[in-house]
């Protein structure tokens, strides 16, 4: 019985209390200078407010973290977000309250590469987290905006080329053919 007491306290807290963070995507793959969607989707009640909603989501490298952004209790505090986010992260303040949380990041760079966490926390409720992976590839170079030319002018000219030959070769077969009779009678006659 003493066991027991303990139990169904702590039983109905854990089934009642489930408070779940997924992500629609677990990786992702951009360009540089492309933008990019990343999505959070998260249990809520339906009084839930965006009062009662906190946030903070960070993007994890090698080298270190940085924070992308951060809501309390539904108001966002951009001074927290680290330099290299700044100007470059917007959300939908119109879906957080259904719990869909939608992270626009702009102007993608190569070192927005790592991985992603968002920490949900919803008032009365518990927090959780999940992560997904961003991977920014470098954009392919530009190459200079020339015409550049079809390969049919490219076989025409050695068509050309061919044709020329041809008529050389015909020329000194013909001369050869032409001159060589004369030039037997010079060679006799000198003999």
């Amino acid at each position: 019985m003493i066991f027991i007491t303990p139990l169904l306290l702590f039983l109905p807290s854990c089934v009642s209390g489930t408070f779940v963070v997924n992500v629609t995507q677990t990786s992702y793959h951009a360009e540089e200078n492309q933008n990019i969607t990343l999505e959070w989707t998260f249990s809520t009640r339906r009084d839930t407010s965006l009062r009662s909603i906190s946030i903070v989501c960070e993007m994890f490298t090698e080298i270190r973290r940085y924070l992308l952004f951060h809501l309390h209790q539904g108001v966002e505090s951009p001074e927290s977000q680290d330099p290299e986010f700044s100007g470059r992260v917007q959300w939908d303040k119109d879906v957080l309250t259904e719990g869909r949380l939608t992270l626009h990041v702009s102007r993608l760079r190569t070192s927005d590469s790592g991985f992603y966490v968002c920490d949900i926390f919803v008032i009365p409720d518990e927090s959780n987290s999940r992560r997904c992976w961003l991977i920014v590839t470098a954009a392919a170079e530009l190459q200079t905006q020339r015409p550049t030319e079809s390969p049919q002018p490219e076989r025409h000219r050695f068509i050309w080329i061919y044709v020329g030959l041809a008529v050389t070769l015909t020329l000194l077969s013909l001369s050869a053919a032409v001159f060589k009779p004369r030039l037997t009678k010079c060679l006799c006659r000198k003999r």
